[in-house]
């Protein structure tokens, strides 16, 4: 019995794969509206679609693109079997404002931006916009913590929001 030679290597690494470009497809999915567990579950489907056919990567911007149409196919796939309707009309125009928005490294070099920017905010700004997005409070519930009117809450989340922009635009340009 003579023994098998191991195929040859194409240099392809599905590990490698995964670890470059999860978390721009998890957060790609996010900013399509995804809530956090859905976002998961297709990020793993769309890396268990792109695996189980032979793959061949041409450019880093070109896989990227490639797993952001399928994923964003998965999500489709999965509203119309929910019976619900995808916010973003315009998929081309919110891929390539994605695509300039998260760079060559997932969004890596923008998320450390906000970070960096938000954590200048004053103290009341951060509840505010904390209460916001992250709590998903209503304005009434942010102005009653805050001790202010809910138009003053909207008009402090505004500009925390203003500072946050500019912040991090002076960030991205500098860098």
């Amino acid at each position: 019995m003579k023994a098998t030679s191991p195929p040859e290597s194409t240099g392809f690494d599905p590990v490698r794969l995964v670890e470059d470009h999860q978390a721009g497809v998890w957060r790609y999915l996010r900013a399509l509206g995804c809530e956090t567990n859905l976002a998961e579950d297709l990020t793993q489907d769309t890396f268990l679609k792109v695996l189980q056919r032979p793959f061949e990567e041409y450019s880093t911007k070109a896989t990227a693109a490639y797993l952001r149409r399928t994923a964003y196919n998965f999500l489709v796939s999965y509203q119309r079997r929910a019976g619900k309707v995808i916010a973003v009309e315009n998929v081309e125009e919110f891929d390539r404002t994605w695509s300039s928005w998260a760079g060559d490294d997932n969004g890596e070099a923008l998320l450390d931006a906000l970070k960096d920017c938000f954590a200048h905010l004053g103290d009341r700004a951060k509840l505010a916009l904390e209460m916001r997005f992250r709590d998903k409070e209503s304005r009434a519930s942010i102005a009653e913590r805050l001790d202010i009117s809910e138009h003053g809450a909207k008009n402090l989340m505004q500009r925390a929001k203003h500072q946050l922009r500019e912040c991090i635009d002076g960030k991205l340009i500098h860098d």
